[in-house]
């Protein structure tokens, strides 16, 4: 019997959550929940992912954006769901986030 392998999504460029952590100390936890979570998940389709219920709202282009600390702050990350990749683009408050266009960050 073969095994089933469960490929886990890898986040590109952690350093810069933990920069973000740095930068706002109050939210260090709920990034670090984050980055557990999205370890182990395993999201091949956006449908995957707001199955998921982690606070996500799923954008077009593969995007998507996190709540953070109850809707505080906002984390925009780009998903290639081939291969199993999770690009951070933007983590800031919720009125840092108005000022931005999710689409093209």
């Amino acid at each position: 019997m073969g095994k089933n392998v469960i490929i886990e999504m890898k986040i590109v460029k952690l350093k810069t959550i933990r920069e973000y952590w740095e930068h706002y100390p109050q939210v260090r936890g709920q990034l670090e929940a984050w980055v557990e979570h999205v370890k182990r998940s395993n999201w091949h389709t956006p449908a995957e992912l707001q199955a998921d219920g982690r606070n996500v709202r799923v954008l077009p282009d593969n995007r998507a954006v996190f709540n953070i600390k109850g809707n505080d702050y906002r984390l925009v990350v780009r998903l290639n769901y081939h291969t199993m990749q999770v690009f951070v683009r933007f983590f800031g408050t919720h009125a840092e986030y108005d000022q931005i266009n999710a689409l093209e960050i």
